[in-house]
């Protein structure tokens, strides 16, 4: 018995060397030439029909315009509204804090997602400051992204139901750890997976709203509405990019997709 356990062992070993080069070549190809003549093709589609879903920053909203600021309040309005927000704050059930929480600590860790497009070849912003529209659409994703943590970090710390020495240590590991993403310089993959992932946060983020509104906590409820709104768009500027891919090259896309899902 211990000979057969150690043959299936080896066995079994040998199979996922040989899963993990064949998945290795398999995103390798999205390196060729070929692959990058259709993002370069793509470039001035993505000025025309991804960067318009961007918001410019005077338009945007801010984590100050939901949250009591104390220069507009001053010190007794600021006192008044930091005392209404955490009594709203008391219905929150804790299930629901819990999953706040994992939205939050996923918001923050957008330097590690901010990393991970610039590892796409043919799309990155090799420079971080390249006038590409790939490049521009990667730092402006960035900055309407940065809010979401923001906002949910204050709002928590606002609302005095959280350890958040913890939360900031969860979120310090996060960031720390890194993340592996799969086909790691492959824009193709890079985009089918984010379009799926914006997708995720929206939903998780519109859900959240409806539950704390439904627990008396408006404020909340508008922040989390807020950053649904922003998910959403994203999600369409990503999806929009996957579905032109499928137009152009809908073999690679499909393989690149079939390989994010598994």
């Amino acid at each position: 018995m211990g000979v057969r356990r150690r043959c299936r062992r080896e066995v079994n070993s040998r199979a996922m060397v040989v899963g993990r080069r064949e998945e290795e070549e398999e995103w390798r190809r999205y390196l060729a030439p070929e692959r990058f003549e259709v993002l370069a093709h793509l470039e001035p589609w993505a000025e025309a029909h991804m960067l318009p879903l961007l918001k410019p920053a005077d338009e945007a909203w801010q984590p100050s315009d939901l949250l009591p600021d104390a220069a507009a309040l001053g010190a007794d309005g600021f006192h008044q509204a930091c005392l209404d927000l955490r009594a709203r704050a008391e219905g929150v059930l804790d299930a629901q804090l819990v999953c706040l929480v994992g939205n939050m600590v996923t918001e923050e860790a957008l330097p590690t997602y901010q990393s991970m497009s610039n590892r796409f070849e043919a799309t990155r912003d090799a420079t971080g400051a390249d006038g590409t529209a790939w490049a521009r659409w990667i730092r402006g994703w960035s900055a309407e992204e940065n809010r979401h943590g923001d906002v949910l970090s204050r709002y928590m710390s606002l609302s005095g139901r959280l350890d958040m020495r913890q939360v900031e240590r969860t979120v310090h590991r996060l960031i720390a750890s890194g993340m592996a993403m799969h086909a790691p310089a492959s824009s193709y993959h890079g985009f089918v997976y984010v379009a799926f992932q914006e997708r995720a946060t929206s939903i998780s983020h519109g859900n959240m709203a409806r539950q704390v509104g439904a627990h008396g906590d408006a404020s909340l409820a508008r922040i989390c509405g807020a950053i649904a709104a922003d998910e959403k768009r994203h999600e369409a500027a990503y999806s929009r990019v996957v579905a032109k891919l499928f137009e152009l090259d809908p073999d690679a896309t499909v393989r690149a997709m079939a390989y994010i899902g598994t």
